[in-house]
């Protein structure tokens, strides 16, 4: 991790929609549109992220280093070459696992509470 570099833990909580878009590339590099039907079919359709959403959240991303632009595309001669195609960074994926290991705390209090059944 670079010395200007937060800590994963810094970033902490994520907003809803970068917590998406970091679990969309960690399963491999994609493209905008595929990160909306990622998203969307991951969630059964209960999360939608709009075009201005999610190119708001990947400039910041890219601006946070969780995310990167990659210049090699799957297969070149069936792609649109407007496309561009991005891809988490170590340090996105630490950050993503430390907001996962936050939401999973969060659910043992909410279980511990009563709030949330405990698994059988």
């Amino acid at each position: 991790m670079p010395d200007d570099q937060p800590r994963p833990d810094a970033l902490l909580p994520l907003q809803s929609a970068t917590f998406h878009i970091l679990m969309a590339l960690a399963e491999g590099d994609l493209h905008g549109y595929a990160i909306i039907q990622h998203v969307a079919t991951r969630t059964d359709g209960d999360v939608r992220l709009s075009a201005g959403t999610l190119y708001r959240s990947i400039q910041r991303m890219l601006d946070q280093d969780l995310i990167e632009e990659i210049h090699q595309r799957p297969a070149p001669e069936k792609d649109d070459e407007r496309r561009r195609y991005y891809r988490i960074t170590p340090f996105g994926a630490a950050v993503a696992r430390a907001e996962a290991g936050r939401l999973a705390g969060l659910v043992k209090l909410a279980r511990a509470s009563g709030l949330v059944p405990r698994r059988a």
